[in-house]
């Protein structure tokens, strides 16, 4: 027991007098393996994924479809002259309410006059020659009867006469045209409604010889606008008749008008390589406030829907979910599947699209919750596959 007890002590002095000859060598080697221990713990918990996620949230969506366009009557008349000549009086102006038959202007008349005047005179000669040739025809009608006069000189006079007829026939249509003419020098509104534009002056000479001048425009009820937009053909697909309409103009900046889609039309127009259809949008102006000319900032409504499931779009760029979860059956893929994270789990729920806008996309789905996560990705993901993602589609 005395030699046993005796041998401790000596068993501990080497130990410690070895460590101490030892002493670099022994910290190194017991620094490595702290390190080792450290690494392996703290390493392997951050390798663990964190994934990266997107909120879902209920909230109203719309998508919209944005031109501009210039607000116009719906229904404009211009006023023209048949005939030339110099404009004698005017007797509206701009902004003039006028009546269906009012008196716009008179176009001084006694060119017109005058013509008149010879077409009656040339009647006049031509029924008096008609009236001679038919005396002539029916006294060479006995003569020939009692055979004093041949069958050719009968027929001449009877020929004589049918063209003396023609003639006054002729006459009379000139005097009527004549006349007609004359009445045109006396412009009246073909419509009701209001003098937009007034474009002669008194004094000034109209000439109709090869058009007709304008020399009014008139709106038939400015209570009733409309818009001609331009939209381009990668939008020209969601626009629909009775689409609800927001627009706004620069003269009432904080006032937001309304009117309703009311024609597409078919006729394309290619404006700096970008094809166009024009789009015409109804618009109540009961309150006048509206001026033809002025430029309308046009929304047009293409869908909506309120308190829907929505995200943003960057949540629906992923192609494949198997380069972040694990175990994903091959018939899970982003198309037809969101992978939510709920709570520590991750399931996947069946959906489709809705609406997209610039920055949303509606989620339809029944499977989704309150507070669920959308994943997208994990914490220290590499892009080096490309394939990964892609585009929105709107």
């Amino acid at each position: 027991m005395e030699e046993q007890t005796a041998t401790k002590p000596s068993f501990f002095k080497r130990f410690f007098g070895w460590f101490w000859r030892h002493k670099w060598w022994s910290l190194l080697t017991i620094l490595v393996l702290i390190g080792i221990i450290l690494w392996i713990y703290f390493g392997t918990k951050t390798k663990r994924k964190d994934y990266v996620t997107v909120d879902i949230t209920r909230g109203d969506i719309v998508q919209t479809v944005t031109a501009t366009g210039e607000i116009m009557p719906v229904n404009t008349v211009n006023v023209g002259s048949q005939v030339s000549g110099t404009i004698e009086d005017i007797f509206v102006d701009y902004n003039s309410r006028v009546k269906k038959g009012d008196l716009l202007l008179t176009i001084e008349p006694s060119v017109l006059q005058s013509t008149v005047d010879e077409a009656k005179a040339s009647l006049d000669s031509a029924k008096s020659e008609l009236k001679y040739a038919q005396s002539e025809f029916k006294r060479n009608e006995t003569l020939y009867r009692d055979g004093f006069i041949s069958r050719a000189e009968m027929e001449k006079s009877e020929t004589i006469y049918e063209q003396a007829q023609q003639a006054v026939n002729k006459a009379q249509y000139s005097y009527e045209r004549a006349v007609t003419n004359l009445g045109y020098a006396t412009i009246t509104s073909p419509v009701d409604g209001t003098v937009i534009s007034r474009k002669v002056d008194k004094g000034q000479t109209v000439a109709a010889s090869f058009q007709t001048p304008d020399l009014f425009e008139i709106a038939e009820d400015l209570s009733k606008m409309q818009i001609e937009t331009a939209v381009s053909e990668a939008d020209i697909g969601m626009i629909k008749e009775g689409l609800p309409v927001t627009f706004t103009v620069d003269a009432y900046p904080n006032q937001t008008f309304k009117g309703n889609v009311q024609q597409i039309r078919l006729s394309p127009t290619n404006v700096s390589n970008v094809v166009v259809y024009t789009v015409v949008i109804d618009v109540d102006n009961s309150d006048l406030k509206l001026m033809p000319g002025m430029t309308a900032f046009v929304t047009v409504v293409v869908a909506e829907a309120k308190n829907t499931w929505k995200t943003k779009n960057s949540g629906l760029l992923i192609r494949t979910y198997k380069n972040i979860i694990k175990n994903v059956p091959d018939d899970i893929t982003p198309k037809s599947h969101l992978a939510i994270k709920r709570g520590k789990d991750i399931v996947f729920v069946p959906y489709t699209r809705g609406i997209a806008t610039p920055t949303d996309t509606q989620i339809i789905s029944d499977g989704i919750k309150e507070n669920d996560k959308l994943v997208i990705g994990f914490t220290g993901q590499t892009t080096t596959n490309k394939s990964t993602m892609r585009g929105p589609r709107m």
